[in-house]
């Protein structure tokens, strides 16, 4: 018997229920944006570039919208939370930077860490009194090579390379899944924090750093063995509607995870690690001025 192979086609039907999905106006985002909205959900569509969000939005089904968010600046991301209203099933964290050169956020963080991992810690956090569902966080295999010094977050002792900060960044995704579930569950919540990771699918990130040219010609090299946006949208799809446990790590199930359809992947060691998870959290509290707002169950 031929094992069937989950695809979008398996949504079920979400008519009632609201998804934000960020960094939504291009790639894997917009993908996964499409397929929920497709399906019924009211789709919000949080993205910096409003316009393209728009045009992105313009071209899907059902019910959509789109709202202005910069992950890499705290004061938008307050501002998006505070100009929520109503319940909120599925919180995807897809937006990211990849690969840039050394910056930093208007809150003065490493670029990478501060968009990929402090924005969608405080966004999550700001937002999750209205969660009822899930939260899914778009790691990376990426994050195996990941080191995270808490006492040198800017590289400014161990030196920056892209390649350093983005799999920091993802490794920091991971581990912020781990601890969001932990606390969840201690404060008797509903909602399960999952993460996925897309493969490698064929988008534009990481190509408008100083590696662009050379990046670029890798994608296009590889279009041809590269997964579509919608496929690489499985992954975050089949974490945000299937029963999972909370934390799973869902990813392609084909070689080296590149392609393939959605299925538990493992991940490192440091990745599983509980006390680095619990720090990280503390030291992102302390950073970004936002904690964790649901109160542990007597």
């Amino acid at each position: 018997m031929t094992k069937h192979r989950w695809a979008a086609g398996d949504l079920p039907d979400l008519t009632g229920r609201t998804v934000v999905v960020t960094g939504a106006a291009s790639g894997v985002g917009r993908g996964t944006a499409t397929a929920f909205a497709a399906a019924g959900a009211r789709t919000v569509l949080a993205v910096r570039d409003v316009a393209a969000g728009e045009r992105a939005a313009a071209a899907m089904s059902g019910t959509t919208e789109v709202r202005e968010l910069d992950l890499a600046n705290l004061a938008s991301v307050r501002a998006f939370a505070e100009g929520w209203q109503g319940e909120l099933d599925v919180l995807v964290n897809n937006a990211g930077v990849a690969m840039t050169p050394y910056g930093r956020t208007a809150d003065g963080f490493e670029l990478q860490f501060g968009t990929n991992h402090l924005g969608h810690f405080a966004l999550t956090n700001l937002l999750l009194p209205s969660i009822t569902g899930r939260v899914v966080t778009v790691a990376s295999g990426a994050h195996k090579a990941g080191v995270l010094d808490l006492d040198d977050l800017d590289f400014a002792r161990s030196g920056y390379t892209p390649v350093k900060g983005y799999g920091r960044s993802k490794l920091a995704n991971l581990l912020f899944t781990l601890e969001l579930e932990r606390r969840c569950r201690e404060a008797g919540s509903s909602v399960r924090a999952l993460s996925s990771h897309p493969g490698y699918s064929a988008t534009n990130l990481g190509t408008k750093g100083r590696n662009r040219h050379l990046v670029k010609i890798v994608h296009l090299a590889g279009r041809y063995l590269a997964q579509t946006e919608e496929q690489g949208a499985l992954p975050s799809l089949f974490a945000a509607t299937q029963d999972l446990p909370g934390a799973s790590y869902v990813g392609p199930d084909g070689r080296f995870e590149l392609h393939g359809h959605p299925a538990l992947v493992g991940r490192s060691a440091a990745a599983t690690d509980p006390v680095l998870a619990r720090r990280l959290w503390e030291e992102s509290e302390r950073l970004t001025g936002v904690t964790f707002p649901l109160t542990a169950k007597s």
